[in-house]
């Protein structure tokens, strides 16, 4: 294992922060894949299941295991980590600005096209955009702390063919982001998980982390029509269930399906045998319908989270104790209840629940805040 320390920009104050990226296997092959933990600070599961995958991978490159580099980043936000308000843990938004840690990130696509004179070989041609989706984002200003980040953060992704990132949801199942461009990886990554859902888009809205990374490439094959671009990097963003859902039986389990995932892309050989068979149902992201409620309220749920549930079907009643009023939310389509708010009373207009559904209903921005 190799350890890089990666120094952000200092903040106003005086205060310099950093944090390390752990380097496994062989560097000199070509190919990398990077796993990132706990971009949103305060989504704590992927942080276990870094410390499960640091132990793996250490014993897996001294059996010589492993066939490329791969990247963790076992705590990717240190500005996050560090956010407590009145003794409460506050990770998804930077405090100074009150942008999402996982949004905003660069569209280094048309400057890179600009910037290459490519070849007839595709291979070839990777190593040309990657260079040059480097320099264009080293010319990218950087003038704040968060800017660092998100500047460090791709840095590291650029020349990665495998991105995963690692988040998890309120009260959910076990779910995946990724783009419709690469349905047969996403389907080995769901099947590794044991995940029931994996939800699609090329643009989400507001540039989140593993999009900026996948879909880059797809961007540059329209730049430069006719030119042998490939689809060179693989990016999915992978919710590991809920905030609560924090154990070592769980983390050991998810270490051990992103480690098949990767031997399934050739990151890793032998010793861990084939992930057992499992359909994951690839679904829009903009058939992911939110249930919203009209008034503020105890949350009773009716559905089972992870149920199929029917169009019309109750899924939360919503109980104001002040007035006696109650409100019940039916699902608005067929599809999975597959996330839930867990905190039990809601404010008028929250929304406590999504179920994705089959067909594409949204239009806009896809992701919540």
């Amino acid at each position: 294992m190799r350890i890089q320390t990666h120094t952000l920009l200092g903040s106003p104050s005086g205060t310099v922060r950093s944090f390390p990226s752990l380097h496994f296997g062989p560097t000199d092959t070509g190919r990398r894949a990077l796993l990132q933990c706990a971009l949103h600070a305060d989504e704590i599961p992927p942080l276990l299941v870094g410390h499960h995958l640091r132990q793996r991978l250490t014993a897996l490159e001294a059996a010589g295991q492993l066939a490329h580099e791969i990247v963790l980043v076992p705590a990717c936000n240190p500005i996050g980590l560090s956010q407590h308000i009145w003794g409460r843990h506050q990770g998804r938004f930077e405090i100074n600005s009150g942008h999402n840690f996982n949004r905003h990130y660069p569209d280094l696509a048309a400057d890179a096209a600009s910037r290459v004179r490519l070849t007839e070989d595709a291979a070839t041609n990777t190593r040309l955009l990657r260079a040059a989706l480097h320099a264009a984002l080293a010319e990218r200003t950087v003038e704040t702390e968060l800017q660092s980040l998100r500047h460090t953060l791709m840095d590291l992704a650029i020349d990665a063919d495998i991105v995963l990132d690692l988040h998890c949801d309120n009260q959910a199942v076990m779910h995946l982001y990724s783009t419709p461009h690469h349905t047969e990886i996403t389907q080995r990554l769901g099947c590794a998980l044991q995940a029931p859902l994996a939800l699609l888009a090329d643009e989400s809205g507001d540039f989140p982390f593993d999009e900026s990374c996948s879909m880059v490439w797809p961007k540059l094959q329209a730049l430069l029509p006719g030119q042998p671009v490939a689809l060179a990097c693989y990016g999915a963003t992978v919710e590991l269930r809920g905030e609560a859902d924090v154990t070592h039986e769980l983390a050991a389990q998810d270490a051990q399906g992103l480690l098949q995932f990767l031997a399934t892309q050739g990151f890793v050989t032998g010793g861990l045998g084939a992930a057992e068979p499992y359909d994951t149902s690839l679904r829009p992201l903009a058939g992911s319908m939110p249930l919203n409620t009209p008034h503020a309220g105890v949350l009773v749920y009716h559905a089972e989270l992870g149920a199929e549930v029917k169009a019309g079907q109750t899924v939360v009643e919503v109980i104001d104790p002040v007035s006696g009023e109650s409100s019940i939310l039916n699902s608005p389509v067929d599809g999975l209840f597959y996330a839930r708010e867990q905190q039990r009373w809601a404010q008028a207009g929250q929304k406590v629940a999504r179920v994705a559904g089959f067909d594409a209903k949204r239009k806009g921005k896809l992701l919540s805040a």
